[in-house]
């Protein structure tokens, strides 16, 4: 059986400037695709604003830990997203070409 596993990560259009999306995921591999519009069933608002760039994500302990997470992260101002974003990714790289490397 597949271990089960918990993600929350932001999307972005651009870097620092542009919009930013945070959702969660069981699947990053899979979620990261659909919100780049690469897959079928990808959310609106990402394909919308063309929030298509894995920027930042973390893996959480269990699905109520990435629930409140991702609740956090929505309700935090802007400029501390984007300071969380460069913190571990300074030039706003799309994480989703090394994912699998890195997961």
């Amino acid at each position: 059986m597949k271990e089960r596993r918990f993600f929350v990560y932001m999307m972005a259009s651009r870097a620092k400037f542009g919009a930013i999306y945070v959702g969660s995921t069981q699947d990053i591999l899979r979620r990261s695709a659909q919100q780049a519009g690469e897959a079928v069933g990808g959310a609106a608002w990402p394909l919308r604003y063309q929030a298509c760039r894995l920027v930042w994500f973390e893996e959480c302990g269990d699905y109520e830990q990435m629930r409140r997470r991702e609740v956090q992260l929505k309700k935090w101002r802007r400029v501390w997203k984007v300071e969380l974003i460069s913190s571990r990714n300074p030039t706003w790289t799309d994480l989703r070409g090394d994912l699998g490397k890195m997961i």
